[in-house]
Parts: structure tokens; sequence; C-alpha cells
């Protein structure tokens, strides 16, 4: 009934959505114009910043714009121009705007081609960085706004890491200002990752590709996220303070020198102790997560400019258990049926200390030798040390409860397992180390825009392993003791290698009816001593002014990643003697075909889009909360289709909404040389079983066939300085695979093997998350403009849902979930000056 009335909910919040429009309108116009010759410019699109809503100049440069009262931000942009920003303050008749856009072409004969607006071409998305700011999420974080992107798994609100498209977790590359980062590499929790890399505040411009991205970008399997932090030109101070109850951070930008040098720099605090607190396991959590960036451009000359870019991140995670009760099972209102209610209740000593200490540096020099021919040249270094340490003691018990005796541990109808002991120990720390050189070149023709690129890196992991777990207690009523050791160090040094070509052909007279690119690019790694080649091809045809299609094909290599060589450590074997050098490059010919459509009236975009991915070379893996285990073999080949949808718009004319669906099937199958491997490294009398466990076309861990999302948003009627935020999640249950007995040890200890693989389902993951916040203007000329406070109250997990992260198995194999955050309320300041 629960999911009923989510769905409800959403409904209803659309239909408020749509019927809200006693509000008070105005007119804005204005004529733009060209800054040399002050001539009337057609055809300029009109957006009010943060929304799809706008026009376009007729053939005498002027616009008109219908709006609610109220103060917007204008963005003008046209083919050949410089786009400009400018604020107007609407009121009830007409406000006029004008506005001057420079020219950054040199006019000749024939047509200077510019590459079509991203979120036209194949899986591209925007997402307005203010639109993160008003999301409804635990930490205002740039990944996990992405969440409510369509094609996005959706499994856990503590994580910052996602699925796009059935990949995994590692198939994702993220740039910020064209410098490449990457997420932790030894979370076992999602508590533990700390703040994504990624400051939202200081974006003035994001792009997602959910698939299809072009060459240059790169070669990993799913999706490519592209973050421009602003670069203040000839602008006045101005910035944000934020306090909540579970963080805090400061952000500014300003420029000087005329212009010529400009920086922003953004504090992050979050302490989310009260927010972790709120699971079943108790304890004292004293989570410190700070990060500290900042970019600084200076333009040297008017076709020189130095850019740099830098981040320090610490994340320290620590965690004092105390107890921890997790009730499951089945409670029956039938009298002739029992309930079937367990609890599972743990006393814990001991403490956890999990840290990340992130350092990155970038440096580029832009060249714009001529109009038509740019060139960057950079260097990047990024180095994280990441550390793991607990030593934990629990006694645990399972027993069987009365669902109506009280939250007590005396509430206890029988045992179903008895007192057992466990020891959990790990001393672990990986320093990784990576250093990018980097060029890339644009060119300017007449139909064409020419790019091309080549990076050099430098790879380096120190890697240690010492962690044990010892299990001691009482089963079926016999004393039974489990051992598992890991203790070893291992250094890796590589190096990869790769360029690419693209070309992007304006095909038809008509300018940017028909814009095709394609581009191939080349990759090496020193490792297994492999080059790879990857063609790729996209369209983008404007069939209409209302209709949009789209198309892209593509090979896409993954090279083998450290975790992936390393796969995962069995207890007697080196970390040396697992590292594969035989592996290869995971493959993926992708498929993307999609289209958007305009509904003018509405001022609403309807986006579809299918795909299909074959895929070859798989390393298999599987996943326990957030910590992916891989095998470290091409060991399975599959495929992945589905389809996205999205109905975007203004609803609410001023206020961005969406909603997606996404539908995906992902399916993987082991070849015969894995299974024959797996067969060999069975116990004895277990070959046929460990075979069988992974025979036939098999789910993928990332095969989560429904998701839905949607982020709404309202003004209270009557009053529009008070704004009501929703964001609505849902994902169908995402496959595990259960834990079986295994074979007897020699010592008399009991043993685990695993099931079927893949044989498992989640629970389905429900989520809503709502936020109203009240818009007070403290100063209306401050030093940079209006200084503005916001109030936000949010209540996250309004209905209080019961969400399953992962299962632990106790030692007689009862299925314990491990369930996420209750609800909980939190409150935020959000000043901006």
């Amino acid at each position: 009934m629960r999911l009923y009335r989510v769905l409800l909910l959403g409904a209803c919040c659309l239909l408020w959505s749509v019927s809200a429009h006693a509000q008070t309108w105005g007119t804005v116009t204005g004529t733009v114009t060209d800054s040399v010759e002050a001539a009337p410019l057609p055809g300029v699109t009109v957006l009010v910043r943060g929304t799809d809503f706008g026009t376009a100049t007729n053939a005498d440069g002027r616009y008109r714009l219908e709006l609610p009262t109220g103060r917007y931000v204008l963005r003008f942009s046209a083919i050949g121009f410089s786009s400009a920003t400018d604020t107007v303050r609407v009121t009830e008749g007409t406000t006029r705007l004008d506005a001057t856009l420079a020219s950054t072409v040199v006019e000749m004969e024939g047509v200077t081609v510019t590459e079509p607006e991203v979120p036209d071409r194949p899986g591209a998305y925007k997402v307005d960085p203010e639109a993160v700011q008003d999301i409804p999420t635990p930490f205002k974080d740039g990944f996990r706004a992405l969440k409510t992107m369509p094609g996005v798994a959706t499994n856990t609100e503590l994580s910052q890491q996602y699925s796009v498209r059935g990949g995994g977790y590692n198939e994702n590359l993220v740039f910020i200002n064209g410098f490449e980062i990457f997420f932790p590499f030894r979370p076992r929790q999602g508590e533990q990752e700390g703040l994504g890399l990624f400051n939202p505040a200081l974006a003035s411009d994001i792009t997602f590709y959910t698939g299809g991205f072009p060459a240059q970008y790169g070669g990993k399997l799913s999706s490519a996220l592209d973050v421009q932090y602003a670069q203040p030109e000839e602008q006045p101070f101005n910035g944000s303070v934020d306090l909540s109850t579970l963080d805090a951070s400061v952000h500014a930008r300003s420029s000087a020198l005329d212009g010529d040098l400009g920086w922003s720099f953004g504090v992050r605090r979050a302490q989310p102790g009260r927010f972790f607190g709120t699971q079943d396991l108790k304890g004292d959590y004293s989570p410190r997560f700070t990060d500290v960036q900042g970019t600084v451009r200076y333009e040297v000359s008017d076709r020189v400019s130095v850019e740099a870019l830098g981040i320090w991140a610490d994340n320290t995670f620590k965690l004092q258990p105390n107890e921890r009760t997790t009730y499951f099972g089945v409670i029956s209102l039938d009298p002739d049926r029992p309930s079937d209610f367990k609890a599972l209740r743990a006393s814990l000593d001991g403490t956890r200390t999990d840290g990340y200490t992130t350092a990155f540096g970038g440096v580029r020099l832009n060249t714009e030798v001529t109009d038509r021919l740019t060139l960057e040249h950079d260097f990047a270094y990024f180095g994280t040390q990441e550390t793991e340490n607990f030593d934990i003691t629990s006694e645990r018990r399972v027993c069987q409860v009365n669902p109506s005796g009280g939250d007590t541990s005396a509430n206890c109808i029988s045992l179903v397992q008895g007192e057992a002991t466990i020891t959990r120990f790990a001393d672990n720390a990986v320093e990784v180390q990576r250093r990018t050189g980097r060029g890339r070149y644009e060119w300017d023709l007449d139909r064409h825009v020419l790019k091309g690129g080549w990076h050099l890196r430098g790879l380096n992991f120190d890697d240690r392993l010492n962690e044990r777990t010892v299990i001691d207690g009482q089963i079926d009523d016999q004393d039974s003791t489990l051992v598992n050791s890991l203790q070893d160090t291992e250094t890796f040094n590589e190096y990869q290698a790769g360029g690419y070509l693209q070309d992007a052909v304006d095909v038809l007279p008509t300018e940017n009816r028909l814009t095709v690119t394609g581009g191939v690019r080349a990759d090496y790694f020193s490792f297994n001593d492999e080059w790879t080649l990857s063609p790729r091809l996209s369209a983008r045809f404007v069939a209409t002014d209302r209709l949009t299609l789209t198309g892209a094909w593509g090979i896409y290599h993954q090279k083998p990643t450290y975790r992936e060589i390393r796969g995962t450590p069995q207890f007697g074997r080196t970390i040396e003697n697992t590292l594969n050098p035989d592996i290869e490059s995971q493959r993926s010919v992708q498929y993307v075909l999609g289209g958007e459509y305009f509904f003018p009236e509405a001022r609403l975009y309807l986006r579809a889009e299918g795909y299909y991915k074959d895929l070859s070379n798989l390393i298999s893996y599987t996943i326990e909360d957030v910590r992916v285990n891989y095998s470290g073999f091409n060991d399975t080949n599959g495929y992945t289709y589905g389809f996205d949808l999205q109905l975007r718009g203004e609803f609410v004319p001023g206020l961005d909404s969406w909603f997606n669906y996404s539908f995906l099937v992902s399916r993987e199958r082991f070849t015969d040389a894995a299974l024959d491997r797996y067969a060999e490294q069975a116990p004895d009398g277990f070959a046929e079983e460990f075979r069988q466990n992974r025979q036939g076309l098999l789910p993928r861990p990332a095969d989560q066939r429904h998701t839905f999302s949607a982020f709404v948003q309202d003004y209270v009627p009557g009053d529009k300085s008070w704004k009501v935020h929703l964001r609505l999640l849902y994902g169908s249950g995402l496959p595990y695979t259960p834990t079986n007995p295994g074979p007897e040890a020699p010592s008399g200890a009991s043993t685990r093997i695993s099931g079927d693989r893949m044989s498992g389902r989640l629970p389905s993951y429900r989520r809503v998350d709502v936020g109203a916040t009240k818009r007070i203007e403290v100063v209306e000329n401050g030093i940079g403009g209006p200084v503005n406070l916001e109030f936000t109250l949010e209540v996250l997990n309004l209905f209080d849902m019961d969400n399953t992260v992962d299962y632990n198995w106790t030692e007689n194999f009862q299925r314990v979930p491990k369930r996420l955050t209750p609800r909980t309320l939190n409150a935020r300041l959000h000043l901006t000056f």
C-alpha cells in the first residue's frame, strides 16, 4: 500500500502544480543587437535561466516574454555570438530589458558550423546547478543529484556512487573543468564515502551523458559527467553561505584586473552523525567530511590564458558501535497462519575508523592561435590515501519474537540461533597516485569542427591488506569456529596512453539541420600490453521546430582498473598471484536512438531514448552494500537493453520540474573456460554445484528493471516567496547472490559458499523527500547584487519507508536485512550575496 501512497502523492503534486496559476503576471520586452554595428539580431534564444521556458527574437531583433512577477535571470544566446545573461525584475505591466551580444567568429564566405547544443546529443542531459540546491537530499552533493536523471539506478541515499543503464560503479567518467577525477577505491558502506569531489555550488554548467558520448571523453562503458566551474569575467564579488543540521558550506567568486583574473572558491563541512545514527546499528557516530576547492583563470593576453583547479578533501568516518536490533520476517494477520517474525540482537565493542584524504591539482594553458584554431595543454595530479581500521567484537543471537511483545530484549519466544561471538579486524591501506599530461586541439572550418587530443598517464598503487574474521559460537548444538585471514602488500606501477580524432559536420545546406559527429580513439595500457581502437558516430536531425531526432553508434573499451586486475584476494593467496596479466579491456558496442518533442503551449519537453549494448570480455562482480568484489577475469559476455522517458518543463511558470521512467534488462553468461575454472576451485564434492550456480543467462548486478524518479516544484498559492520541492525515487529490486552452507572444514568448522548467482532480489527502493523554502530579500543592493536569505525545512523519507541495501547472513544462514535511514528532519539556511 505504501507504493500506492507514493504514486498518489506524485499525482496530487502534479495536479497541484498544473492548477496553481492564480498569480500576478507581467511582460518583459526588449531588443537584442550586435555589439559591433548595433544591428538587431534575429533568431536569438532568450531563456529564463534554470528552465526551458523562453522565446526567440523576431526579424527585428525584438522579443516578448510573459512571466509571473518577480526577479529572473535571462540568458541570451545565438550561434556565432557569446552568450549573455542579465537580471530583470518583472512587475505588473511591461518591463524593458535590452541585450547586446559580441561576435565570436570572423565573417567569411560560406557557413561556419557550430556544434549543436549538448542536450540535443544522444544520451545527454543538462543538470541545472541551481536545481541541485533545491532538490531535498541529505547532502547538497552533485553526484547524489544525478539520481533524479533518467537511466540512473536507485538503491541507497547514503552513497554518492551511481549505476547508469546497467553499468557498474566504476564505469562512469567524471570531469571537472576538463580534468578527470575519481571516486574512493575502498568503501564498504555508503556512510564511509564522505562528500563527493563535485561541489555544485561552484558549477555553472553540468552535462550528463548516459550513453553514446563522443570519442573526446574517453573509454568508460556507461556514462560521462562534464562539470564546468564558473570562470568569472568582470564580475563583482558574490557567493553563498549554507548552514544545516547536517552540513555547512561557503563559496565565493569574483574578478580583478578588469576581468583578466577570475577566481572561485568553496569550502564544505559535513558532520552527519545524527543522520547515520538513525539506522539499526546504534553507537557513537563521528563522521567529519571536509573539502576545499578553488579555480583560478588568468588572461595573459587576448589569445592566451592559464587556468588552474585545486581540490583537497579529508573524509574521516569514526564509529564506536554499541548495539544493533534488526527485526525481520513476516507478521501474519491470519490466526490460522502464525507469524514468522524474528530479531537479530547484538552487543558490540570496539572502534572503526575509515579515512579518505584526496589531493588534486591541475593547470592548463589555453592558446587561441587564430579565431578558428585553439590549443589546450594541461597537467594534473590526483592522489588519495585511504585507510580502513577496525577491531570490533560482537555478541549476537537471533530470536523468534512476538510482534506485539514490545521492543525489549526480553521479547524472545525461542532461540533461532544461540549466542555467537564475531571478531572482525582490519588494518588496510591503499595509496593511489595518478599523473596525467594531456593536449586538446580544436579547428573550426566552414562546415566542420575538427577536434583531436592525446593523453599520457602514470599510475601508482601501494596496496596493503591485513584483515581477519573469527566466528565462535554454537550452531545446531555444535561448537564451530570459522577463521578467514588475508595479509599481503603489493605495489603496482604502470602507464596508459591514448589519443582521439573527431569531426562534427554540418551536412545539409540549412545550418545545423543535420549534424553528424564521427570520431575514433586509440588507447594503450602497459600492464597487459593492449591497444584498443574505438570508432564512434552520432547524428542530430532537426525535423521541425518542435521535433529533434538523435542517434548514435559506437565501440567503447574500458581499460581494467587496479581493483579489477586484482580481483578479490582469497585466503591463502597473495595479491601478486591474483594480478591477471592476461586480462583485457571490457568492450561494449552501443546503439542509441531517441527523439525530443516540444509542446510550446504547455512549455513541456517529452524525450524518449532507446538503447542496446552488446557486451563482451566482461569482468564479473558482486556488490555488498557499495563494496564491489571483482572476479579478476574476463569471464562473462552479455547484453543490456532498455529505454528512458522524460517529461520536463514548467508545470508552474518559472519553475522547472521533471518526471522520468526507465526500463532495463541486463544479462550475462559465463564462458565455458570460466565455468571450468570455478569448478576446479570448488571444495571437494561441490564442483558440479559451483558450475550449476553460474550456468545459463543470468542477471547482471545492476539489472534494475524499473526506475521512476521525479522532481516537482511549486509556489505556495498566494505567496511566491514560498516554494515547495518534492523528490520521488522508486527502483525495483536489484539482484543478489544468496549464501549457502559449504563443506565442513578439517577443523570441524562450518564454511560458506555462494548459492545460485543473482537468484535473489532485494526489495524495491522507495523514497519521498520534501522541502519547503521561504525566500527573504535582506538587502536590495549589496556588493554584487541583492542579498537573499532562504530558510528550508526538509522531511527526508517522508513516509518512513524501510529500504534494504543488502543482506547479512547469520551463522545458521538466517537472512538479515541491512536497512537504510528512516524519516529525518533537516533545516537549512541559504544566504546568497
